[in-house]
C-alpha cells in the first residue's frame, strides 16, 4: 500500500509540475516511470494491467489520431488557415474565424491534433502580416477546448468518459452543444475586448510566411470530409466506436500518395503513453480497499457529489492543479459506476475548466510550446488574464444549462 500511494502522489505532483527540474522529461515519462516502479517491484502483476487499462478508449484515441492526420496530408489545414488569415486587414473578423475554425474542427477531431497543426500556421502567417499572434493563439487554444466539449470524440477526457459510461454519441452532443456554443461566444468576446486596440505586433520577431502546402490530387481533398461523415454515421449505430474509427482510419491509410507509415508517425504517442501510465497508477490505487474507505470518509457514503456546481468546483480546482485528463482518469478509476447525468456534467465541466490556466489542459501547452518554437511567447499570466473570465463565465452558463436539464 505504501509504495502504491507514494507512486500515486509523486505521479500527480508531476502532473501538476509538468516536468522534473533540470531534466528534459514530461508528464508521460513521469506516469510511465511510476507504473514501471509498481510493475518491477511486483506490487502490480502483469495480469492485472488489463483490468486497469481502458483498451477501448486507447484504441479510439489512436484511430482518431490517424483520421486527423488525413486532414493535414490533404492540405485542408493550410487552405483553411490561408483563407482565414487572408482577413488580416480585419482583425476582429479574423479572430472570429479562428474561434470558429478551432471550435468546429475540435468537435470532429481530437483537439490536441487541431492545435498542433494550426499553431505554427497562425504564427508564421500573422507575423508576416504584422499582427500579434498572441490573441489569435489564445483564441485557438480556448476554442479548441470549448468546441471539443460538444463531442465525445473532441478531446481525450471525453473519449474516456464516453467509453466508461457507454454514453450515446448524439445524445451527449445534444446536451453539451449549448454550453460549447456559449463558451465559444464568450471566448471571442473576452479576447476581442482585451485585445481590441493591440492587434499590431510590438517587439516581436518578423518572419516571412513560408507555409508548405501539399501537392495532392483532387481526390485527397474529399477524403477528410468523407471520413468525417463516415465516422458520424457509424457512431450512430450499435457498432463500438473504437472499431468504427479504426475501420475508417485503415481505409484512409490505403493511399497512392501518402505512405501508411506517415500516418503512424503523425500519432501523438506521447499522449497515449501518458494514458497508459495513468491507467496503471490510478487503477492500482482504486483497487486498494483503503482508497475506497478514504473516499467515503472525505465525500460521504454517497460518493462523488452529483450536483452541477459541486462537479464544476471540483473540476476547476483539480483540472488546473493536475490537468483535466489526469483528473478524469483518477475519478473514473475511483468511481467506475457513475450515472449518465454525472458523466455528462463531468465531461462538460472538466473540458471548460481547462481554459482557466495555461496548465489546465494539454491543448494550452501544445499551443504555448508550438508558439515558442516560432519565436512567440505566450506566458502564464497573459493566458490567465483572459482564461479566468472566459472560464468562469463559460462554467456559469454551462452550470445553469445543465442544472435546468437535470
Amino acid at each position: 500500500m505504501w509504495l502504491i500511494t507514494t507512486m500515486f502522489a509523486l505521479t500527480y505532483l508531476g502532473m501538476a509540475a509538468g516536468r522534473l527540474p533540470g531534466l528534459q522529461v514530461d508528464r508521460a515519462w513521469i506516469a510511465l516511470a511510476a507504473a514501471c516502479v509498481l510493475l518491477v517491484s511486483g506490487v502490480v502483476q502483469l495480469d492485472e494491467i488489463s483490468s486497469h487499462i481502458d483498451v477501448g478508449a486507447l484504441t479510439l484515441l489512436f484511430a482518431l489520431m490517424l483520421v486527423s492526420a488525413q486532414f493535414g496530408f490533404s492540405g485542408i489545414y493550410d487552405r483553411l488557415s490561408g483563407f482565414i488569415t487572408g482577413q488580416a486587414e480585419r482583425p476582429s473578423v479574423l479572430l472570429l474565424g479562428v474561434v470558429l475554425l478551432g471550435g468546429v474542427l475540435s468537435a470532429l477531431l481530437v483537439n490536441d491534433i487541431v492545435a498542433f497543426a494550426l499553431t505554427p500556421l497562425l504564427c508564421q502567417t500573422l507575423l508576416a502580416r504584422g499582427l500579434d499572434p498572441r490573441p489569435f493563439l489564445l483564441a485557438l487554444a480556448m476554442s479548441c477546448n470549448a468546441g471539443s466539449a460538444a463531442s465525445l470524440i473532441g478531446n481525450p477526457q471525453n473519449i474516456l468518459i464516453g467509453q466508461a459510461g457507454g454514453l450515446d454519441f448524439w445524445g451527449y452532443s445534444l446536451q453539451a452543444l449549448v454550453p460549447a456554443l456559449a463558451a465559444l461566444s464568450i471566448t471571442y468576446l473576452v479576447i476581442w475586448f482585451s485585445w481590441r486596440q493591440r492587434w499590431v505586433v510590438s517587439a516581436m520577431p518578423s518572419i516571412s510566411a513560408n507555409i508548405a502546402t501539399s501537392a495532392m490530387d483532387e481526390s485527397m481533398r474529399y477524403k477528410p470530409l468523407l471520413a468525417a461523415i463516415a465516422l458520424l454515421v457509424l457512431f450512430s449505430t450499435a457498432i463500438p466506436r473504437e472499431w468504427s474509427a479504426l475501420a475508417v482510419a485503415l481505409v484512409l491509410m490505403m493511399s497512392r500518395q501518402v505512405a501508411s507509415r506517415r500516418y503512424v508517425e503523425a500519432v501523438d504517442w506521447n499522449l497515449l503513453l501518458l494514458f497508459i501510465g495513468l491507467f496503471i497508477v490510478t487503477g492500482s490505487v482504486a483497487s486498494l480497499p483503503e482508497a475506497g474507505a478514504l473516499v467515503n470518509r472525505l465525500l460521504g457514503e454517497g460518493g462523488l457529489p452529483s450536483s452541477v456546481w459541486s462537479i464544476a468546483g471540483l473540476s476547476l480546482l483539480a483540472s488546473n492543479v493536475i490537468g483535466n485528463v489526469p483528473f478524469v482518469v483518477l475519478l473514473l478509476g475511483l468511481f467506475p459506476e457513475l450515472p449518465e447525468s454525472t458523466l455528462v456534467i463531468l465531461a462538460v465541466m472538466s473540458t471548460l475548466a481547462g481554459n482557466l490556466l495555461l496548465i489546465g489542459s494539454v491543448v494550452n501547452l501544445i499551443v504555448a510550446e508550438g508558439a515558442k518554437r516560432q519565436g512567440v511567447y505566450l506566458g502564464f499570466f497573459e493566458f490567465a488574464r483572459v482564461g479566468i473570465p472566459v472560464t468562469l463565465l463559460s462554467v456559469a452558463v454551462a452550470g445553469l444549462w445543465l442544472a435546468w436539464l437535470y
